[in-house]
């Protein structure tokens, strides 16, 4: 299934004539001297960027080597369709034995054919659903999109100016026409927020002239859509790079290949978020299907490349999908990778949305992370009209926007700082399940969360790092005073008590699941409490 509903009819065996691999090469040039002098390599807003947040530069960073590509360009029978620095490889399509050659070049370390069914051609080492559409210190009116930026309290976020500002959105989709036209997006034209993109499956920078889906201009609406009195989208301050990554025509594990290598582009150009309302596990050919048991985040190329970009600290929102009256029913690649912040879908009063694909044990982390409202979104289409649709694919960077707006309130966070914060702030954080995640999140308490955990040093007292993983400091006041010390959980469960003496302690916090704690120190003439968060 594609976004829109596509019928395969009468298809031939002879379409499958030709085959699909990943060719993964052993090597990489002048590794250690592009680390050593990144501009070589990557944009400065990239450098600066991983500076920030204590992200090495290494050797994934580093270019697949040109004369590999053009080696394997110049096979007869053998055609490139996309490249991947972060995995060292090419994807290609081609005959079977005209691949295999391939493993005669020293430089090939292994190949991996789409169809696992050819596994035995493999060299050993080192891989959906797509969504369906249904279309039937500002104070903004949001108008029509009032219910689904108020239901998750990003309108708070607003009122502070915390609109994206500064924030840099990659949005991987299957179309964007009439983005450069349409009045909804004029705001971003005239404040230069349209920074460019590319189209990965048609290979040209020409990223408005496919006209074959509109999916993409509806979830950049959601964003950064702003029509004066009717519409405002969650983020419309941010600035975006728009990428073509998927072939509505089509279904092809290509298509993993596109989004890996838009990921990559994203990150060298210092992009902050990647949203992307797409999905993996079946195809055109069955023979490339997955398994339930293989959504497990580890085992498919666009999940394995999701997993490095938030490595890389970009935080990839990634929609859960539509399958939940299907019998696939679950999250789906790169939605089922642990590094990748999911979003399932509610209607207009927070209830479950029965279409929206839902976590499982195959998933080695809680999925969906959060959820906002997919049932009876408003969006705006490539005519400019306000419509409802249905689906994960508005839930998702509807919660994307929001959390460029927290970014921008609380520009040292990480990527993985923010969404804790968020996902302690939602409404079933304590109790979380396969149908809403951790529930719906309330930004303005994420905020207040961000604000408030900051390194405390109030009152003679200071408290580093927060969040913290393993131990927290405490600077006291050196006033020799007996102190008690006491956390408590978000539930006012006492978890630890200690007696404190002196200036200077360490908190032992490893045992503690993650979430928000309170930390109260008492004594003979004082009470502090402070907030932290266990990451």
């Amino acid at each position: 299934m594609k976004f829109l509903l596509f019928f395969l009819c009468c298809m031939s065996q002879a379409a499958f004539s030709q085959q699909d691999a990943w060719v993964y090469f052993a090597d990489k040039e002048n590794v250690e001297a592009s680390i050593n002098n990144p501009i070589t390599i990557l944009s400065q807003q990239a450098i600066d960027r991983k500076k920030r947040h204590n992200i090495r530069v290494d050797g994934r960073d580093v270019p697949v080597r040109a004369s590999y590509i053009s080696t394997v360009k110049a096979v007869n029978g053998i055609v490139v369709l996309a490249k991947s620095k972060w995995m060292n490889a090419l994807y290609v399509r081609g005959d079977v034995a005209a691949i295999t050659s391939l493993f005669d070049f020293e430089f090939v370390s292994k190949i991996d054919f789409a169809d696992r069914n050819l596994s035995d051609l493999s060299r050993p080492s080192v891989p959906q659903n797509k969504f369906t559409v249904e279309a039937n210190l500002q104070d903004f009116n949001y108008g029509s999109a009032e219910n689904q930026v108020d239901m998750i309290n990003v309108d708070a976020l607003h009122i502070e100016n915390y609109t994206g500002k500064g924030i840099k959105i990659a949005v991987f989709d299957s179309g964007f026409p009439n983005v450069n036209t349409m009045a909804a997006f004029k705001r971003l034209r005239d404040h230069q927020k349209l920074l460019g993109g590319y189209d990965f499956v048609d290979r040209t920078s020409a990223i408005y002239d496919y006209a074959g889906s509109s999916h993409g201009t509806r979830v950049l609406s959601t964003m950064a859509g702003y029509i004066e009195n009717e519409y405002v989208g969650t983020a419309p301050d941010a600035s975006y790079y728009l990428f073509r990554t998927e072939e509505a025509a089509k279904e092809s594990p290509a298509e993993e290949s596109y989004w890996v290598e838009a990921a990559e582009r994203a990150d060298s150009l210092g992009v902050h978020i990647i949203t992307s309302s797409l999905g993996y596990n079946t195809f055109d050919n069955s023979n490339y299907d997955y398994t339930p048991s293989e959504m497990n985040g580890t085992t498919t190329f666009i999940s394995r490349g999701a997993t490095i970009a938030s490595q890389k600290g970009i935080l990839v929102v990634n929609s859960a999908g539509n399958s939940g009256q299907t019998p696939w029913r679950i999250v789906t690649a790169p939605g089922d990778a642990a590094g990748v912040f999911t979003v399932g879908a509610v209607d207009a009063n927070g209830v479950y949305a029965s279409f929206s694909s839902r976590g499982s044990a195959f998933q080695p982390t809680q999925k969906p992370d959060v959820v906002a409202q997919g049932l009876g979104s408003f969006v705006i289409d490539e005519k400019d009209t306000v419509v409802n649709n249905n689906g994960t694919s508005f839930s998702a960077p509807i919660i994307a926007g929001a959390l460029a707006s927290l970014w921008e309130a609380m520009p040292t966070a990480s990527a993985e700082q923010l969404k804790q914060f968020v996902r302690v702030s939602s409404s079933q954080y304590e109790t979380p399940d396969y149908f809403l995640g951790f529930g719906i999140p309330d930004f303005k308490a994420a905020l207040a969360l961000t604000l408030s955990t900051k390194d405390a040093d109030i009152n003679g007292y200071k408290l580093f790092p927060n969040p913290v993983s393993h131990q927290l400091h405490l600077k006291l006041p050196a006033d020799n005073v007996h102190r008690t010390l006491r956390v408590y959980n978000a539930l006012g469960k006492l978890v630890i008590e200690q007696m404190y003496e002196g200036s200077y302690s360490i908190l032992d916090v490893s045992s503690l699941a993650s979430g928000t704690y309170l930390l109260k120190i008492d004594s003979s003439n004082s009470s502090s409490n402070f907030k932290f968060i266990k990451s």
